[in-house]
């Protein structure tokens, strides 16, 4: 017997620590389920909701989300069924419910039948001045709207927890005694109507985030047999149909069609995206009018729009400094209230003061105020408010702590390649070093070994390989490494080649001949070197993106510090610099990743919290080390979007001065919803104790404090784009975007009735528009490598 019972425990155990493995190996299916329940008012719950599911079998994880009265269960469904975990809420009186796919969770709109019969009754009583008897109906109305308290305070009280439905029971029962049936039952009804009209409020600020969770659609169509499967049962290489209307159900590439797809879903930005074969989508954003077929590169569960969902979900879940602060200080407060109504209930009377009725009264007083809603309500509400209007605006907020940091941010350090700059470069000059290597062969080993390389640079150089009717072939490529800060190495027939920066060219080349390099002009210079020798150079440009001035402007006008930190050229970093109108108060160039980081910690020591804004890899120590590290755009570097803090979904840097001004204004509401709650009180008490103690107005009070609290984080809802001449600036740079974007549609479908089609997407444009230059022109700077070589 007890070899069995610790064999049970020891399997529990087991499965509590490695859930993952113990699922795998015990064949459990585990599923998340969604739960719309009101009865959640505050953090009180949280815990009855956690004590009420965690002994139930094949649950894994509770969470319980107070804003927007959501729990959420991970369980396994043979184990334990939605309609169990229902059922056992609904029997503690929460009136929870599962929420269907695609629903935004918002309850009906009128008030239940308890808070309809209690206010019936209740304005019945009123005219008790014609008809004594109707007094009466003052004590049913309290009767007929106590129902859901009674149960959730039962609830409560069976687990040894106190929540404010069991003070509203004792308050009420104490005007019951004191004969104040009218008290009794505007108590009843003001504590429900305002739960209500609070529930209200906020299943209307969580509509967003159930938008979000609902984007994919259930069904997909495979284009090869226009078989309807379920989206969870596509793997990764399939290729599915979506027409015109549709949602794109999982990520992928397009293989075959062209269409405008509209990606405001995750961007933010509402504006047609040109697709073609080889463009990447997204799940979750919409196809405007065409047909195209996507070959799926994720599994559902792991698609992007399923990443926002599950850091939008973490980011609820965690709780800011602020209101760990708080929920510490109610742990103590509410015990420490109810000793003092205690108290000030039987000490006045067993010390001979007089009227002890008044000394009750002010004791009840002190019952209703010792829960804490509103105070505790103040931080989570304004949070989940900022971070739902951060992830409509296309940024996603790991927490509330990093978004109480957001606030404080005094300084900003930008990357330059593909941050500050679009990271789209074009070649403007190509030579061959020497007679060693004919310049046929030297663009196939470089397209070849840069074809291994996510980098936008190298992008350029396979593009530059190709207009010359040179096809890369990575798979020749015998070896493949990245140097960090300098450029990348591969090894092609018995060849030893670098392709990288001044660094890369000091380090490993043996003959220099600085005449050919002397006399190129241009912002960007790489170098090959092939056994020691340098046998090719090359000019790159890459322009500033389109409001990358207005957004450091905005900054500044925040009284905020801008800098640049880059891999590349002193010349490069100049340039860029020139483009924005010199607003950088500082550049530094020719960083190492554990420069940007010595940087950055220096900025913090001097100039106080520091954002960090990058997309490469070797940014991500760099956004680590910041106070909030932020990852520009969905196709970053997967190392940048996993250290970084937050993350912007599109590419547009105006979005770093509204996540700032979001954060400001998020901790301005946390600190009015804070004074409000504490004055509410002390108002309340200092009238009871000068004056009269009113059951009532303490009740109103407490939940109407609560009602002003979520309604005043609502507004934080309504943050949007700046006003102004930034707006319409902002505004004409996506519209030229928009024409550009077109633009390079029509030329490459132009182009593709002339000339084969390659691999590099909408870039190809730019490719037919070299081909008749001559690759003597020039251009120059550093050239880093990979994602590690500049920025």
């Amino acid at each position: 017997m007890t070899d069995g019972g610790e064999n049970c425990r020891g399997a529990a155990l087991e499965e509590s620590l490695l859930p993952e493995e113990a699922a795998a190996r015990t064949g459990k299916k585990y599923e998340k389920t969604y739960l719309d329940v009101l009865g959640v008012c505050c953090s009180a719950e949280v815990a009855l909701v956690e004590r009420l599911l965690a002994p139930l079998d094949g649950v894994r994880a509770v969470s319980v989300v107070v804003p927007s009265r959501t729990v959420i269960v991970e369980h396994d469904p043979e184990a334990t069924s939605q309609s169990r975990i229902v059922k056992v809420l609904n029997g503690a009186g929460l009136e929870a419910s599962v929420r269907a796919y695609g629903s935004s969770g918002v309850i009906s709109r009128w008030p239940s039948p308890y808070i309809v019969a209690c206010g019936v009754l209740l304005l019945a009583s009123s005219f008790s001045w014609l008809l004594p008897a109707l007094r009466w109906l003052a004590l049913g109305a309290a009767c007929a709207g106590a129902p859901p308290m009674i149960l959730r305070g039962f609830a409560a009280a069976s687990r040894l927890a106190l929540d404010i439905n069991l003070l509203m029971l004792i308050a009420v029962a104490g005007a019951v005694a004191l004969k104040d049936y009218t008290e009794a039952g505007a108590i009843v009804f003001l504590f429900t109507t305002a739960e209500w009209l609070e529930t209200l409020a906020c299943t209307k600020a969580s509509a967003g985030m159930s938008s979000l969770m609902s984007m994919i659609p259930p069904k997909a169509v495979l284009a090869e047999t226009g078989e309807v499967v379920n989206v969870r049962d596509i793997g990764v290489g399939a290729v599915i149909a979506v027409r015109a209307g549709e949602v794109v159900p999982v990520d992928g590439v397009v293989v075959d069609g062209q269409s405008e797809v509209d990606e405001r879903s995750l961007t933010g930005e509402s504006y047609p995206v040109p697709k073609q074969p080889q463009s990447e989508v997204w799940a979750g954003t919409l196809n405007l009018d065409g047909y195209i077929a996507v070959r799926t590169t994720a599994l559902a569960e792991n698609s992007t729009v399923a990443k926002m969902e599950k850091l939008v979900e973490e980011a609820q879940n965690s709780r800011s400094k602020t209101q760990r602060l708080i929920d510490s200080c109610a742990k103590y407060y509410t015990p420490a209230v109810v000793v003092a109504g205690a108290g000030v209930a039987l000490l006045p009377p067993l010390l001979g003061a007089g009227d002890p009725e008044r000394w009750f009264r002010l004791s009840l007083v002190l019952l209703v105020s010792a829960c804490p809603c509103a105070l505790v309500l103040s931080t989570p509400v304004a949070t989940f408010c900022a971070l739902l209007t951060a992830a409509r605006m296309g940024i996603l907020v790991k927490g509330g702590d990093i978004l109480e940091s957001l606030g404080e941010i005094t300084a900003v350090a930008f990357d330059k390649t593909g941050t500050i700059t679009r990271g789209e470069f074009t070649i403007d000059a190509f030579r061959v070093v020497g007679d060693k290597v004919h310049i046929t062969h030297l663009l196939y080993w470089i397209s070849s070994i840069e074809s291994k390389s996510s980098h936008p640079m190298a992008a350029a150089l396979v593009e530059y390989a190709q207009s010359k009717s040179i096809q890369p072939k990575p798979e020749n490529v015998a070896e493949f490494r990245i140097l960090p800060g300098e450029g990348i190495y591969g090894e092609m027939d018995g060849k030893h080649i670098y392709i990288g920066n001044n660094r890369a060219l000091a380090r490993r080349s043996c003959h220099t001949d600085t005449e050919k390099i002397d006399d190129l002009k241009g912002v960007s210079i790489g170098h090959v070197i092939c056994d020691g020798d340098l046998v090719g150079v090359f000019s790159l440009s890459d322009d500033c993106r389109t409001g990358a001035s207005e957004a450091i402007q905005e900054l500044r006008s925040m009284g905020i510090t801008s800098v640049m930190l880059t891999g590349d050229s002193a010349e490069a970093a100049r340039h860029a610099q020139q483009q924005l109108g010199g607003i950088l108060e500082e550049l530094h160039s020719a960083l190492f990743p554990e420069d940007k980081v010595r940087l950055v910690a220096a900025l913090k020591a001097r100039a106080g919290p520091t954002m960090m804004v990058g997309d490469g890899i070797n940014d991500a120590p760099a956004l680590a080390m910041a106070d909030v590290g932020v990852s520009m755009g969905i196709s970053g570097s997967a190392a940048a979007m996993e250290t970084s803090h937050a993350t912007l979904m599109s590419s547009d840097i105006l979005r770093v001065p509204e996540a700032v001004r979001l954060g400001r204004r998020a901790r301005r509401t946390i600190l009015v919803n804070v004074v409000a709650s504490v004055a509410a009180k002390a108002a309340v008490l200092v009238l009871a104790l000068a004056w009269r103690p009113l059951l009532w107005a303490a009740v109103l009070a407490d939940v109407g404090t609560c009602l002003l609290v979520v309604l005043n984080s609502m507004l934080l809802l309504g943050e949007g784009r700046t006003t102004g001449r930034g707006k319409e600036e902002a505004c004409r740079a996506t519209a030229r975007s928009l024409d550009m974007r077109r633009s390079q549609l029509a030329a490459l479908a132009s182009s593709n009735t002339a000339a084969p089609a390659t691999a590099s997407g909408e870039k190809d444009c730019h490719c037919c528009q070299k081909q008749s230059e001559s690759h003597e022109d020039s251009v120059a700077i550093d050239i880093p490598a990979d994602e590690n070589r500049q920025e």
